[in-house]
């Protein structure tokens, strides 16, 4: 199969870095000056310091240099980066205040690095700070990681239709991020700027400022990680937020799941491209029907006044929509209307290229073009018929591509909702936590893993279930799947 020598260098890398990032909750606990927070600064100190040994060792022993990456190799490190990074980064949760199971740190990493946002932590309020910053910041690398991950790798993999936003293939002319270095370069500074600006508002409406930055970087990464047991509901009620908390939130929610590859083309003053976009226009057409269905709904079922019923229904619609999974109130007493509404949002996510996850808007455009192509066979049948998405021919082949990904999308959520049901889940928590990990949204509907509740309780071995869910998920399915093929392995 070749030499694996820059997979395991890759890995030592990335490693390494989750060693680095580990001193910065081991700042904030230190700034706490609390004694509950000792034993956690000591579990980061101590998993810190063997991350940092462990890839600088790994590094020595496989670096040859940079070469070019083979096919195979693509997908190893597509998929043993979330996998080894998640093992690492779940030693202080292990080792700290919390003392948790090896289960319950990995799932809680799992969840974090794919901003899914499930959580098995109770009593995040009194949490030591360096554990909240740290599932933070474990969102904040796992939403920019996806985001460069669609747009350098799964474009050339021709993952489930990625093959659409080969960034190479569009308007080679004048572009300043030709080189691949150049477009990551470019990414994390959008990603940075959409943080601190995010982080800005939240504190200019009076939320803390260590309350902000946690928040920012769970709002942009399309998270879901709050550092209080009610989320969002916190400061929903709180008297000191003296701003449109809600609006903005979901203001920063959508522009996390729009394409970051078209904040590029912003950047070097095509700002119409964002708008000419036919994913953009699409999804922004699906939030605006889904808001307004919503506010009706919450409007009679509830009897809120229409302000109080539009935030709401604004704010949670779009949290599960972009797949951020922050809440206010639970959505669970809205109606079955409402949840059944709620519960097809959860499969939709955001565009291709951004930080949500889920079945991708242009995949929805793309199978109406497929079934409208159908339809026009059937009664024209000797028509040459043909169909563009955004300037781009739409071949037989990428059909395929995009309705198998669809197939294998919806059996394996199938797959996990029988297994957790076989695990004796209740249909509802089944149902729900299934689609909830896929599209990587974390709260579902019910008593149980609903907004009001947690995935503390559920058994070990349905959160392994909904772990692997999560990978699968995060990493658009094939990226995982295609280990299990024997061809995959042969020379």
């Amino acid at each position: 199969m070749g030499s694996l020598r820059p997979v395991l260098a890759i890995q030592a890398i990335m490693i390494a870095f989750i060693g680095l990032a580990m001193l910065l909750p081991i700042f904030a606990d230190y700034l706490a000056h609390d004694d509950y927070d000792l034993p956690d600064m000591t579990a980061f100190m101590v998993s810190s310091i063997v991350c940092i040994l462990v890839g600088a060792g790994l590094a020595l022993s496989s670096w040859s240099g940079f070469t070019t990456l083979s096919l195979r190799a693509n997908f190893l490190i597509s998929g043993l980066s979330w996998i080894s990074v998640s093992l690492f980064a779940a030693l202080p949760l292990m080792f700290g205040n919390y003392h948790l199971s090896f289960t319950d740190a990995v799932f809680e990493v799992i969840s974090g690095l794919t901003t899914t946002g499930a959580t098995v932590l109770d009593e995040l309020d009194t949490a030591p700070p360096g554990l909240l910053l740290w599932r933070s910041i474990l969102h904040w690398i796992g939403g920019i990681g996806i985001i460069l991950m669609a747009i350098a790798i799964l474009p050339m993999l021709k993952v489930g239709g990625m093959q659409l936003f080969r960034l190479q293939s569009s308007d080679t002319t004048d572009k300043p991020y030709a080189a691949a270095s150049q477009i990551a370069l470019g990414i994390t500074a959008i990603y940075t700027g959409l943080t601190l600006a995010c982080f800005l508002a939240y504190w200019a409406m009076g939320m803390g400022g260590f309350d902000a930055i946690n928040h920012a970087m769970a709002t942009i990464a399309t998270g879901g990680f709050s550092t209080k047991n009610a989320s969002f509901g916190y400061f929903f009620e709180n008297p000191n937020i003296h701003g449109p908390l809600l609006p903005v939130a979901s203001l920063f929610m959508i522009l996390s799941a729009l394409p970051f590859g078209l904040y590029l083309l912003a950047m070097q003053g095509r700002v119409g491209a964002l708008w000419r976009d036919a994913q953009v226009r699409f999804y922004l057409g699906i939030i605006i029907a889904a808001v307004l269905a919503l506010t009706i709904i919450v409007s009679l079922t509830m009897n809120f006044g229409a302000g109080k019923s539009l935030q709401l229904a604004m704010f949670n619609g779009i949290s599960i929509i972009t797949g951020t999974g922050f809440a206010v109130g639970d959505y669970s007493l809205w109606g079955p209307l409402a949840i059944a509404l709620l519960f097809c949002l959860t499969f939709i996510g955001g565009c291709a290229g951004s930080a949500s996850c889920g079945l991708k808007v242009f995949r929805f455009q793309v199978a109406l073009k497929a079934l409208r192509e159908y339809g026009q066979k059937l009664v024209f049948p000797h028509a040459v018929i043909g169909s563009k998405y955004n300037q781009k021919i739409l071949t037989p082949a990428l059909y395929r591509s995009v309705l198998m990904f669809f197939f294998i999308y919806f059996t394996s959520f199938a797959t996990v909702a029988v297994l957790l049901s076989l695990l004796h889940l209740d249909p509802v928590t089944a149902i729900s936590a299934a689609a909830a990990s896929l599209a990587c949204v974390g709260p579902g509907f019910g008593d149980v893993v609903g907004p009001a509740g947690n995935y503390a309780s559920l058994p070990d071995a349905a959160k392994w279930v909904l772990a692997f869910a999560m990978l699968l998920g995060r990493l658009e399915f094939f990226t995982v799947l295609v280990f299990f093929t024997p061809g995959f392995w042969r020379p």
